[in-house]
């Protein structure tokens, strides 16, 4: 398959992932949806453009293709639940909603999707190892940053509104514990939005995963509320007046991570 990441090497210790953001569709997958599946709504929609800033800092990017309805590349390749509540499995099968994401006996067949495994997640997956690997030999050490975006209001998934900054360590076990916390104090005085660390998501595969602090791997994922930057309703626009702050908390999280490598360890 082509076109399956784009990535973009950075100078810094810091890796930016962006698993949910792409928009492609297998033809087996278009052929079998839905008609609510039609508009991708559960997409993590312009993440790319909102981290646009990251090259800036000299962060290296990584960012899914295809969209999470083919195959989600946040969930573990033997589809092992992450959640004891309601979610979503490797090869998605609802929609957020609960609804059923594709019509009844025209769902991807077993070999289409492990086509997919093989072609789309192992090629990301691979590719974030990599950088990892790379960044850690260079530096010492190296930061993952993993970056979704979700609805403010899904009843199924969570009560009531989302917060704004939904930070997740996996509860303290993918990154050192003052690395959250130095996060948290962004959130703190960023006083025009909402936040919390470990709540409802905590963390995907990507972060528990890759998350290794004792070998001197910190990973982290903000799950942030669409609201914040774009609207939640078809066609999905791009807000930029709610963007540019946004923005600007999430430049100083970035900063505050390398800040605390620096500090941390050395360089």
């Amino acid at each position: 398959m082509d076109n399956v990441l784009s990535f973009n090497r950075g100078h810094v210790p810091l890796l930016i992932s962006m698993p949910h953001p792409g928009t492609v569709l297998t033809p087996a997958v278009e052929a079998g949806l839905v008609e609510a599946g039609w508009d991708l709504t559960d997409t993590d929609w312009h993440i790319p453009r909102l981290y646009d800033f990251a090259l800036d800092l000299g962060a290296s990017t990584l960012a899914a293709q295809y969209s999470r309805y083919v195959i989600d590349l946040n969930r573990p390749p033997d589809d092992s639940p992450l959640y004891a509540t309601a979610s979503t499995g490797l090869y998605p099968a609802t929609l957020f909603d609960g609804s059923a994401l594709f019509r009844e006996g025209e769902e991807p067949s077993a070999a289409e999707r492990a086509r997919y495994l093989a072609e789309i997640w192992t090629p990301y997956h691979q590719a974030l190892a990599d950088e990892l690997a790379r960044i850690k030999a260079e530096f010492g050490y190296a930061l993952l940053f993993d970056a979704h975006s979700i609805r403010s209001f899904i009843p199924r998934l969570f009560d009531g509104r989302l917060p704004d900054f939904n930070l997740g360590t996996n509860e303290g076990l993918s990154c050192d514990l003052s690395l959250g916390e130095k996060l948290m104090t962004v959130c703190v005085a960023a006083q025009d939005y909402s936040h919390v660390l470990n709540g409802r998501f905590k963390g995907g595969y990507i972060t528990r995963h890759y998350g290794q602090p004792a070998q001197d791997i910190h990973a982290v994922q903000l799950e942030l509320a669409q609201c914040t930057y774009m609207d939640e309703q078809v066609p999905f626009d791009y807000r930029e007046d709610l963007a540019v702050p946004t923005q600007t908390v999430l430049r100083q999280m970035l900063l505050a991570m390398l800040d605390w490598g620096r500090e941390r360890y050395g360089r």
